[in-house]
Parts: structure tokens; C-alpha cells; sequence
């Protein structure tokens, strides 16, 4: 194996390699390797951050390595506390089946299924006995459990830690030594977990584990990329939504966008103006998850409507049966705003217009007819049919 090529898997899109990026250089010179990323479904659908380790995961398939994408159908029953300032919800088996229903067609976009191993671990994990989970937290300091840095945080305010939740990086570390890897990918949020796996591993087998940490990515809003935020760039967005969110991020985020979403080098783009590089960067990555065609065209809608302050081609038509209603509850009815306390804020922002009239009153009622067009912010256009 070309060293060349594992210098630049080990380095792009890296933030640390433990315990050593040499060591496992090594390694990967001497044999192949296997190794794994796990993704718990508790959302239906994957966002870029998610794309970074899928795009990692897919290097190493590449070079010839044996990888496993793992779905943590076992451990999203328990919840992954990992920058949690609260418990999770519990997730029932209907709402697992549904999330996970899509994401072999989301992940295929990056991932070849050819080279890469599909696993859910909850086919070992909810097998095991009495004595198989006694043995495996016979391994690690219940002291050790405690100290991540969430778990400090709320039992500083008063909060309270559940014992299912100091359980859980002890079932994911499990899945090491189930798998038996040599290597695990994940975020930087995911480093106390991974770190639980690598102790669990050495201790049960007496195997090295490495640990590939890669960066966060934030969301448009420069907040970290969250389905609770609403702040995701989606995989399975449409081509202009993805184009248009890419456009909205702060000039500060586009070389972090061009090194860990893309295989552009954000060096090669240096001399262009942030406009263009970010007009690159959008066209870039609607090409990876669409194609060329359809990120020329939605090149070509942004301008028209962010520009030269047109109208999208498309606009999606919903039906109204009222013949007038409040502002606020026409913004809710649409689905342009979640409740009447957001379609109030962008009101009074003045982010709301009716047929390109700007409404500041959010107590201004709007008379319904047919063809009437509600925008709400820069990109949500519905038409009324």
C-alpha cells in the first residue's frame, strides 16, 4: 500500500489519531485493517456532518481495508449522552424502523456497499446475558463512567446522571470487541465512548485498538450541526435548498467546508473572493450528492432569486380551504414556521412577505385566493392553489 496514500488518508479531515498516527501508519503498510464507524438512527435523516466519517469510512474501503458501517439499532435504546445537557428521549421500535427505513439510500450517495460491511448492533447487544454484561462492566471504573464533562455539568446545577446513560459507552465500546477491529472512526464527541472501547478491547482480548478522531463541522447557523437545531444541511436536500443553506454560511466556514465536505484542498481556492469560493463550494457539493446538471441549475435559481429577485421555477403549491387568515397562523398552516411564536419573530424581523408586499404587523390578517405567494425568510416560497 502506497505510503503516500495512507499519509493522506491519516492526515485529511483528521483532528487526532490515537495513540500514535505513525503507529497505525504502520500497521496499514504491514496488513489490511478493520475497522468501523457507528451512526445511532435518531433522526430519518443523515446531514454533512455525518458525511465526514461516511467519507472517511469510504477511503479506507478503497485502499482495500475491511470496513463496517455499524447502525446502533442495541444502543440507541440506551441513548448517547455525548454533549448532552439532558437525558434522551426514550425511542420506541417503531420510530428505529422508520428512522433507519431511508439511510442505506442516504449513506449509498458516499458509500460503496460493495466494499463496505452494513451491521446493526443491536443483534448482539440485546443477546447478551446476565453474566456477558457483568463481565463487561467488571472492566471499568464506575469513577471513569462519571467523569465525562456533561455529566459534571448537570450534577454541578443540581441535574441528576441516570445509570442507563453511564452505561451506554460501555455498550458501544463493546461493539469493538465484538467486531474485533483494529481501528474506530468517530467526532470529537464521540471520544469519551470511543476511548471506553478502546480500555474494553485491550482488557477482554488484549488488542490495540486506534482511534480516529475527526472534527465537528457547525451548521449554517455557526452553531454545531444538530437535528434538534434545525440548523443541518441535509443529504437528501434538494438540489437549490442545498445550494442556497451553502450560500447562507459565514464566509469564516468556508474552508472548513471545502477540507472536510469535499476533495477540494480549501488552498486551491484561496485566491478567489468569498462570494466565489462559495458559490464553488455550493456547486461542489450539490454535484457529490445530485450531479454537475442539476448544481448548474441551482446556480442558476439562486441568482434569479437572491439577485435579480424573482421567483423560484418551482414553488411549492398547498391548498388552503380559509378565506382569511392571521398572518401568523398563514405561516404555521404553510409550514413556513413551526408554531405562532416563530411566525411572530419573523414578522417582526420583516422576513415575511405576501405576494412581495413586506408584512410588519403580525396581527394583519391576509385575504386567501388562489395563486396568493407567502415567502418566509430568504428560501421558503409557497404558492396557494
Amino acid at each position: 500500500m502506497k505510503s503516500k496514500n495512507i499519509a493522506r488518508i491519516l492526515t485529511r479531515a483528521v483532528d487526532k489519531i490515537i495513540p500514535k498516527k505513525e503507529d497505525l501508519s504502520k500497521l496499514m503498510t504491514k496488513r489490511k485493517i478493520r475497522l468501523y464507524l457507528g451512526i445511532d438512527p435518531t433522526a430519518t435523516r443523515l446531514h454533512m456532518g455525518h458525511t465526514i466519517n461516511l467519507r472517511k469510512l469510504q477511503e479506507f474501503a478503497d485502499l482495500g481495508h475491511e470496513a463496517i458501517l455499524l447502525i446502533g439499532t442495541g444502543t440507541v435504546l440506551v441513548g448517547d449522552p455525548s454533549l448532552r445537557e439532558k437525558k434522551r428521549a426514550k425511542i420506541t421500535e417503531k420510530e428505529i424502523k422508520e428512522n433507519i427505513k431511508g439511510w442505506k439510500k442516504q449513506a449509498g450517495k458516499i458509500i460503496d456497499f460493495s466494499k463496505v460491511k452494513l451491521v446493526y448492533n443491536g443483534d448482539w447487544l440485546r443477546k447478551l446475558k446476565y453474566d456477558e454484561i457483568n463481565e463487561i462492566a467488571s472492566h471499568i471504573s464506575s469513577i471513569k463512567l462519571y467523569q465525562r464533562d456533561s455529566f459534571k455539568r448537570r450534577l454541578k446545577l443540581g441535574d441528576t446522571v441516570w445509570t442507563n446513560e453511564t452505561l451506554y459507552p460501555l455498550f458501544q465500546g463493546y461493539d469493538s470487541v465484538h467486531l474485533d477491529v483494529d481501528l474506530e472512526i468517530g467526532g470529537t464527541d464521540q471520544l469519551f465512548n470511543m476511548l471506553i472501547g478502546r480500555d474494553l478491547l485491550r482488557k477482554m482480548k488484549g488488542k490495540e485498538k486506534f482511534i480516529l478522531i475527526s472534527p465537528m463541522i457547525v451548521g449554517v447557523d455557526g452553531k454545531q450541526m444538530s437535528k434538534t437545531s434545525g440548523n443541518c444541511i441535509w443529504i437528501e436536500d434538494s438540489p437549490s435548498d442545498m445550494f442556497g443553506k451553502i450560500m447562507s454560511i459565514s464566509d469564516d466556514l468556508i474552508n472548513k467546508y471545502f477540507d472536510l465536505l469535499t476533495n477540494i484542498s480549501s488552498t486551491s481556492v484561496k485566491d478567489k473572493n468569498p462570494r466565489d469560493r462559495k458559490v464553488k463550494l455550493a456547486k461542489e457539493i450539490v454535484k457529490i450528492y445530485h450531479s454537475e446538471a442539476k448544481a448548474k441549475k441551482a446556480e442558476k435559481e439562486f441568482n434569479k432569486v437572491f439577485k435579480k429577485k424573482g421567483l423560484p421555477s418551482e414553488i411549492l403549491e398547498v391548498k388552503i380551504s380559509s378565506e382569511k387568515l392571521n398572518i401568523l397562523d398563514l405561516l404555521v398552516k404553510t409550514g413556513q414556521a413551526l408554531s405562532k411564536a416563530k411566525a411572530r419573530r419573523l414578522v417582526e424581523q420583516g422576513g415575511v412577505k405576501v405576494d412581495s408586499k413586506v408584512i410588519n404587523d403580525w396581527q394583519e390578517n391576509i385575504s386567501i385566493k388562489k395563486g396568493l405567494i407567502i415567502s418566509a425568510g430568504k428560501r421558503s416560497f409557497i404558492k396557494v392553489k
